[in-house]
């Protein structure tokens, strides 16, 4: 089945120009943007001419959305996410203004396709992993659902960082995402806003005699919006990315340059401009500490200083900020917001305390993204009071009366007042951010019903008995537009011949599928689709890394960002198993498998980046060894990213979603695979739970110990030695790792691994998991080896994901939450 970029869905805009306008357009703006011939045709003056032609597009529709907002005095929402993961634009931007036949008529005379003109472009470097990708996930839902959303963050020169393998190892680049401009960006150059950091608080008396403060002998930076527009799908409305780029206020000190000082004369330009270069800068140095920090603060308080102006225009009473204005802190990076916005209504605006809290209170919600208490974000008393003086006197003042309301409650408790301050004793004092925003916030929620819980009833029990139904549940959810109609046109063209178009934006239309899952003419339909969709991930691992394999092999995939406690470790144990079982027998039937490993080690993650290392180690030997390597192979695609997420998910069969029951908050990759027909093997974690409830427990591969068993054993004193004497494939295994069967060369390399799992105690359960796991992939084996029963439950799958629409996620967020409406347009 030919991989065709051709689109389902509704008719498009009836006021959309024809292709010929488009094709007009596009050499319009080569020759005149950017200043080159059309002819002979290029690929990457074609993808800015049809860029900017698209662009062009979009503008009209932001423009009637943003007087449409203002027009309906409509509440709008904030999103404000430290990071965004967009992937590239084109192709969304096409699918959800329904541009696709224009494109591809428009570009028939070029001799390239919509592919490889998408292919020019570069993934966004805003984001890293499922925190930034959730955030685009719910801009592309909020613009399609007609919900006025803003989402904000900043305008990152540097991605994360590109990922490369060199021999095995992870080798970090640069990710220069903008190296060549971007056609998506407006640059608001006179578009300032004067950030502060640093000076003292000053106390003073007004001319009523009333105590007030004022922030004075700061360092200004200049906060330059940037703009990117999300449209919605089978609507006029563009919702607003507004990104914040920093510039200093001294860009050039030309006494020190002619004084022959030329790199002094840059130097405050440079400094100051740090703060918008790198996403996730190294902390391990203080200097790190501090950059990460003033990011936090600029991008909050240019965001904060944009609602007010926006607010203001219409607006004379305060009180009505939260009628107008829902603001969401997606995770704590942004909850320094909270102080930022009782500074702003005490001393910019002059409001008395109890009034600017109750706004304060009731215009923010927090999202929580981890179960790990050493995972949430704390920072030094001393550093926040040097680098934003007067916020850290305004949490001192919103601790102490948080602190006096709970005694009032709960009287002669003092260790339940240690637990829930938001300034936490000890060595050095530390703020609590978590802490700030649950008390700042009007609700707080969680993102899978398992996460929910375990925060409700573990990591913040104390809050939710302070704060009864403050904590709610919001589980994830994952975009259609991009995931399935964008990533799997080939699939999406097999959904909408079957059941129609209307499962583009009501995915719960997918059960209409259910009945066919019986149909082996159907079934064929299906197969083939996948088929098609894993010869063209086979051309892509050629090209990327060089390997052949066969899409007739089962294609089991685990590409996620490299965690200890996403156990890509026990996956990998699990290929070194079958390994040795062909070697051992190589005329025993198995079923010919590749196994895909994706994602990216935290740099200053030693153990994480080894991980990757011995993955790459054992490919090495099972890939040169011609007793194996027809029936097993071992893949590493370097610099894991959205955009080549969209070529793995749609051929991927088996989904590996095995984190350390309890450990996974919620996770959107479990929700994407499935989505496009893979079948999950995973432990009872994160949404995996909601997924079975969902597709039926015949139709997933379940394992291993859950949440509550995971503490038993913990509590009862876990002994990883207890399952290495009594497995012999577990022993045999880890053997193999210790003695340096992988990689001869190099003694002891992987010895931290094996400390890791016996001497430190296995704290992430690898060994106690290992022999589930294997009594799993058995169970898979036997399932792919009856191609109708494994097709069946591919499409019951797809059928019952539903639930997991972004779309279904923002509609209860806009409900329960933001008390926020749809507009029509």
């Amino acid at each position: 089945m030919e991989n065709q970029r051709s689109y389902p869905g509704k008719a498009p805009e009836t006021d959309e120009q024809p292709a010929t306008n488009l094709n007009e357009d596009i050499k319009h703006h080569i020759m005149t943007t950017l200043g080159n011939d059309f002819y002979p045709p290029r690929k990457d003056t074609y993808y800015k001419g049809l860029a900017y032609s698209v662009r062009d597009r979009l503008v009209k529709r932001w423009l009637n959305s943003q007087r449409s907002f203002y027009d309906k005095s409509a509440k709008r929402v904030y999103y404000l996410s430290l990071e965004f993961l967009p992937g590239r634009f084109l192709m969304n931007y096409v699918t959800n203004m329904q541009l696709n036949k224009a494109c591809e008529k428009t570009l028939e005379e070029t001799g390239f396709t919509l592919e490889d003109i998408e292919e020019q472009e570069w993934d966004a470097g805003l984001g890293n992993g499922g925190l930034g990708r959730l955030a685009s996930c719910y801009m592309d839902s909020m613009a399609s659902l007609n919900i006025p959303g803003y989402g904000y963050g900043i305008m990152y020169d540097y991605g994360i960082f590109y990922q490369t393998i060199v021999n095995g190892y992870q080798v970090e680049q640069c990710d220069n995402w903008v190296r060549w401009g971007t056609p998506w960006e407006f640059r608001r150059r006179g578009f300032l806003y004067k950030v502060q950091i640093y000076g003292r608080s000053e106390p003073y008396k007004n001319s009523e005699g009333k105590q007030c403060y004022r922030w004075v002998d700061t360092l200004d930076i200049n906060a330059m919006a940037c703009d990117i527009l999300i449209p919605g799908y089978g609507t006029k409305n563009v919702n607003n990315m507004r990104l914040w780029a920093a510039m200093s206020t001294e860009d050039f000190s030309l006494q020190e340059f002619n004084q022959g000082d030329y790199i002094g004369a840059m130097e405050s330009k440079v400094l100051t401009e740090n703060i918008s270069k790198v996403l996730y800068p190294s902390d391990e140095k203080e200097v790190g500490k501090e950059l990460r920090l003033k990011q936090q603060y600029f991008f909050v308080a240019a965001t904060f200083q944009d609602i007010m102006r926006r607010f203001k225009k219409h607006n004379p009473d305060f009180k009505l900020l939260p009628e107008r204005v829902a603001v969401q802190l997606n995770d704590t990076h942004p909850a320094i917001a909270i102080a930022e916005l009782m500074r702003l209504l005490l001393d910019e605006e002059d409001l008395e305390w109890d009034s600017a809290w109750d706004i304060c209170v009731k215009t923010f919600a927090y999202t929580n993204h981890t179960v790990l208490p050493e995972a949430l974000e704390t920072w030094p008393v001393r550093l926040i009071s040097w680098l934003l003086p007067r916020h850290m006197e305004i949490i001192y003042e919103i601790n102490g009366r948080f602190l006096k309301m709970v005694e009032k409650q709960y009287p002669d408790n003092p260790e339940l007042l240690r637990r829930v301050s938001i300034i936490e004793d000890g060595q050095e004092q530390r703020v609590r951010m978590a802490h700030l925003a649950i008390v700042g916030s009007h609700t707080v929620n969680g993102v899978a019903a398992l996460h929910s819980r375990i925060i409700k009833d573990k990591l913040f029990r104390d809050f939710n008995i302070i704060f009864p139904g403050k904590i709610i549940n919001v589980t994830n959810g994952v975009t259609p537009r991009r995931w399935v109609l964008q990533a799997n046109p080939v699939l999406s063209a097999l959904i909408t011949d079957t059941i129609g178009s209307d499962w583009i934006t009501d995915l719960d239309q997918l059960t209409k599928l259910i009945p066919h899952a019986d149909n082996p003419e159907f079934r064929e339909k299906w197969r083939q689709v996948k088929f098609a969709n894993k010869e063209r991930l086979v051309k892509y691992i050629k090209r990327k890394v060089n390997m052949d394999v066969s899409p007739d092999m089962l294609f089991d995939v685990h590409v996620k960002r490299i965690h200890e406690y996403k156990r890509q470790l026990l996956n990998i144990f699990h290929v070194i198993t079958l390994y040795n079982r062909i070697k051992k027998d190589p005329d025993k039937e198995v079923v010919p498998r590749t196994v895909i490993f994706g994602g990216k080690a935290a740099p200053a993650y030693v153990q994480a980046k080894l991980i990757i290392k011995l993955i790459n180690s054992v490919a090495d030997v099972v890939n040169n060894d011609p007793d194996v390597n027809q029936k097993l192979k071992v893949v590493f695609l370097p610099n894991y990213c959205v955009s080549q997420a969209e070529k793995i998910i749609p051929a991927t069969d088996l989904s590996e979603q095995i984190s350390t029951a309890g450990l996974e908050a919620s996770g959107t990759g479990n929700m994407k695979f499935a989505l496009n027909g893979a079948i999950t093997i995973g432990t009872l974690d994160g949404a995996n739970i909601e997924i079975m409830e969902e597709v039926g427990e015949d139709n997933i591969f379940i394992f291993g110990l859950t949440t509550k068993e995971v503490e038993k054993k913990k509590a009862q004193g876990y002994d990883p030695w207890a399952y290495y004497n009594s497995d012999e494939d577990l022993k045999t295994t880890l053997d193999m790792v210790r003695l340096n069967h992988f990689i001869p060369g190099e003694p002891n390399l992987f010895l931290p691994i094996w400390d890791s799992l016996m001497a430190l105690g296995d704290r992430y359960l690898v060994l106690a998991d290992y022999r589930a796991f294997i009594q799993a992939q058995e169970k898979v084996r036997a399932l792919y080896l009856n191609q109708e029963q494994w097709t069946r439950c591919s499409i019951l799958n797809t059928a019952n994901m539903g639930k997991f629409s972004s779309d279904r996620a923002v509609r209860e967020y806009a409900r329960d939450i933001w008390g926020i409406e749809s507009l029509d347009h």
